[in-house]
């Protein structure tokens, strides 16, 4: 069978998304640098035998369902998958749109040496930590976004959580719910395996 092809950059944020999920179902892949298949010139996308899918949270789905469709990430009892869903639309509204674009400005402080918008970082992170605020009351009362079991909507917090309380900025743990969440993610096999090889393939055990 044909080995799963992950077409990205290696420092992407949601390159390294799909690829968490990849290594969480213990799918074997290759990393490679390419565009040409994503109508839009964006990364990630996959081909998987032939079967070719773009935007990350659309191939973390897919991967779910065609890999481990067993496993928690996607739960099939209707009230968790809504729970579920619910959760997924926290992330993609009340998340990544301020995570993003305050963790760009930290990162390309640290890793290129250029200037930092003030602005763009410090709007973003205060409505970043009102966000947190409510977080931090969900995850007071249970321990995963959807419930008592990690899925996907957790997952999808990765990499832009560690972006965004990156250098002097420690947002993620400002809250103690929030942190108890955070960390236990960020220390996940599945997460640290990504090493942004060109050529990878997954080994890990749990």
């Amino acid at each position: 069978m044909a080995v799963l092809k992950l077409y990205g950059r290696s420092l992407a944020t949601c390159t390294r998304r799909v690829a968490t999920v990849l290594h969480e179902l213990k799918v074997p892949f290759e990393l490679i640098a390419y565009l040409e298949h994503q109508p839009f010139g964006q990364i990630p996308y996959i081909d998987d035998n032939g079967f070719e899918l773009y935007e990350s949270r659309a191939i973390c789905r897919y991967l779910v369902a065609t890999y481990g469709p067993t496993s928690s990430l996607i739960p099939t009892e209707p009230k968790a998958h809504a729970l579920f869903e619910q959760a997924a639309s926290v992330e993609l509204n009340n998340f990544e749109p301020y995570a993003s674009k305050a963790g760009f400005e930290l990162f390309k402080a640290k890793m290129y040496n250029m200037t930092v918008d003030k602005t763009v970082l410090d709007t973003n992170l205060v409505i970043l930590e009102k966000k947190l605020e409510a977080y931090d009351a969900i995850l007071g009362k249970q321990r995963y976004l959807a419930g008592e079991t990690l899925t996907l909507a957790d997952l999808f917090h990765l990499p832009y959580g560690p972006l965004a309380t990156s250098g002097e900025n420690d947002i993620m743990n400002k809250w103690p719910n929030v942190s108890r969440w955070y960390n236990e993610l960020i220390v996940r096999p599945s997460w640290l395996a990504y090493n942004g090889a060109d050529k990878v393939k997954t080994t890990l055990t749990y």
